[in-house]
């Protein structure tokens, strides 16, 4: 059985995002995947890595438990917008806090390289949009999905990292928004 994990990043509990998580939740639940949620802006969690890397914070309940969430899983999914070229603050804060040395990749004594400590798992970013995803490519080279991809979860050792733009969202139908819907929906029953 598939073990999956779906972050929602948008912390407004009523955004489309939300829907898209419970659409991927159920395609993936009908392919017979066990799936848990994490909805970021429903955590208990201080944002801010107040010392950067050089004291560790006290880790709240809520990200233990995200933690122990997505060392359990076999496949990650992040739903989020993007905002500002970039991550919503309350994601960023979430990854700060919780791809940390020891838990996610660990740096070896006096070198330069590092153990990645999520190889073997997969992850797929479906990422909301005010422009169409080949101009956000183009024009701007992609900046949250390069951070999310490349600096992070490549880095932590997760090598098959796949991309889904959804948007324009602003200007969207109902209609619209239902036809990206039942695409997450398929998407998760891969």
């Amino acid at each position: 059985m598939r073990k999956i994990v779906i972050l929602n990043g948008h912390p407004n509990p009523t955004s489309f995002n939300v829907g898209l998580v419970e659409a991927y939740a159920k395609g993936a639940q009908a392919n017979g995947a066990s799936v848990k949620i994490i909805t970021i802006g429903h955590l208990v969690f201080d944002p801010n890595l107040r010392f950067g890397y050089q004291k560790r914070m006290e880790l709240e309940p809520d990200l233990v438990q995200a933690i122990d969430d997505i060392k359990w899983a076999d496949h990650l999914v992040w739903i989020h917008p993007v905002w500002w070229g970039g991550l919503p603050a309350l994601m960023k804060g979430f990854i700060d806090r919780t791809f940390l040395p020891g838990i996610t990749y660990q740096y070896r004594e006096n070198s330069m390289l590092w153990d990645k400590l999520l190889t073997g798992k997969t992850a797929h970013i479906i990422t909301t949009l005010d422009q169409p995803g080949w101009y956000y490519r183009l024009m701007y080279g992609r900046p949250s999905v390069n951070q999310l991809k490349k600096a992070t979860l490549q880095f932590c050792g997760i090598s098959k990292v796949e991309v889904t733009y959804i948007g324009i969202v602003r200007q969207s139908t109902l209609l619209q928004r239902e036809k990206w819907l039942k695409r997450v929906e398929k998407l998760a029953m891969r």
